[in-house]
């Protein structure tokens, strides 16, 4: 009797009970993994939290790493060496109104300073998160990079000590523990769709880059400095706030490291992988900044008179949004690795083909589109290479260590790179250009060992 009505039941009816019993067989292999907090590699919490941390990026690396500055022609050593989308922003007020018995040089290294530490205190930012996760890290940092600006508002004519306290210290140190645990955090929401969500996130700088020293050039002029910050200061806390209620926690949190020296993931060295993928970083963080400095500068030495001066930046950095998010779309069919050493050989080629060979307004259009795209995918696909090599307990830690080693290039890089133009002329430039294309070549190769350490076949994916 049960057989037959067995064979009763209608063929689409046993199909769907087939797919639900493949279902319930996978799911019961995946809690046998004893991983009950895998990633999800999607989902309303997943996106949500992608959409938080793209807000962070927009309120704390867009003010800081995209590297945009405008520069007056009547004031040519102002042009010396900027490292801050607000600091390059605020340069010229700095210089010639706020500053202005200072030394150029001592200005740009507030934006030196603010990076440096930025980037110092990431390995201990990714430990942090690995503890206690992004519940309450994600809304402190908002609450000090809040102050900072505000403390910014208030700073006074003449004081440099001022702005380097507000802007330098406690800035970076409020973002450093929320932008980077957001990286740490996609690896515990994504697995496979990683480099596409670390993307997303890092576009979130990009476009802070854009918007962001457009609304303070035009502010300035109108309302001052003082409110010109102040209202910086409400969009970052805006974006701090629709943060914290959309990043999401996907793991539990753990103890709080006992000691310091926990707080610094050291033995992640002994993997040769992850020791020349950090050494290529370092090299090529050398060289990846520099066209974001000077290509607008460059453009005005040889074509002073075009119109298109000005807006060389603009178009690199709207072409690195689509050099962050796309790779992340190619990424499980190319490989992490692979992306990251082919986009920086291009990056590398560029420099020497097309920025180092002429200066004409049709070649540098071109170079400025074409290196914003193929530069982004160092500022996304990094991340992913180093969570793809790291346990996931202790993907923060890594990720934050790297960017903690590359400290020292970032601070060293920005006095070195000015020194070959103290004087504007094309052999400078020249000799800029040629020193960049070498060290992101430099880079290229150690990033190709990493490469091939993690896959000695150059052709599979990886």
């Amino acid at each position: 009797m049960s057989r037959n009505s067995s064979e009763t039941i209608p063929t689409g009816i046993k199909d769907v009970t087939k797919i639900e019993e493949v279902e319930l067989e996978e799911k019961d292999v995946q809690d046998s993994s004893g991983d009950s907090y895998a990633p999800t590699d999607g989902g309303w919490d997943a996106w949500g939290t992608v959409f938080g941390t793209t807000l962070v990026s927009f309120g704390t690396f867009g003010q800081v790493l995209l590297l945009i500055c405008r520069s007056s022609k009547s004031n040519q050593a102002a042009r010396f060496t900027r490292f801050v989308n607000a600091f390059g922003a605020f340069s010229d007020y700095y210089n010639e109104q706020y500053l202005t018995n200072y030394s150029a040089t001592l200005i740009s290294m507030i934006g030196a300073v603010q990076v440096f530490i930025l980037y110092l205190f990431a390995g201990t930012a990714g430990a942090v998160f690995d503890s206690i996760g992004p519940r309450y890290l994600v809304p402190a940092s908002g609450v000090v990079v809040v102050f900072s600006l505000f403390m910014l508002s208030l700073t006074k004519p003449g004081h440099i000590y001022q702005q380097f306290l507000s802007q330098s210290v406690l800035f970076s140190l409020g973002a450093t523990f929320s932008f980077f645990p957001s990286m740490g955090l996609m690896a515990h929401w994504f697995k496979l769709k990683i480099p596409y969500a670390i993307g997303c996130l890092a576009s979130g700088a990009s476009v802070g880059g854009i918007v962001i020293p457009i609304m303070i050039s035009k502010l300035i002029p109108r309302i001052g400095f003082g409110w010109t910050i102040r209202i910086l200061a409400f969009i970052t806390l805006a974006c701090f706030a629709v943060g914290t209620m959309t990043i999401k926690q996907r793991r539990p949190s753990k103890p709080f490291p006992k000691s310091v020296s926990a707080l610094f993931d050291f033995t992640a060295f002994k993997d040769p992988c992850y020791l020349f993928l950090v050494l290529g970083c370092w090299f090529t963080v050398f060289a990846v900044f520099n066209p974001f400095f000077y290509v607008d500068l460059s453009a005005e030495v040889a074509n002073p008179s075009s119109n298109v001066n000005g807006y060389y930046l603009s178009i690199l950095c709207a072409a690195s949004i689509f050099g962050r998010v796309s790779p992340g779309l190619i990424a499980g069919k190319v490989g992490r690795f692979n992306i990251l050493y082919i986009s920086t050989l291009i990056s590398s080629i560029l420099m020497l083909a097309l920025w180092y060979t002429s200066f004409a307004q049709e070649n540098l259009i071109a170079f400025a589109a074409l290196y914003g795209m193929f530069s982004g995918p160092f500022f996304s696909v990094t991340p992913s290479c180093v969570a793809e090599i790291s346990p996931i307990e202790r993907v923060g830690a890594r990720i934050g260590g790297t960017y903690a080693f590359m400290a020292s290039a970032t601070l060293a890089g920005t006095p070195i790179s000015g020194l070959f133009i103290k004087e504007q002329t094309r052999d400078n430039f020249d000799k800029l250009i040629l020193f960049s294309g070498i060290m992101s070549l430099v880079g290229t190769a150690l990033l190709l060992v990493s490469r091939l350490i993690r896959n000695s076949n150059l052709f599979a994916v990886a």
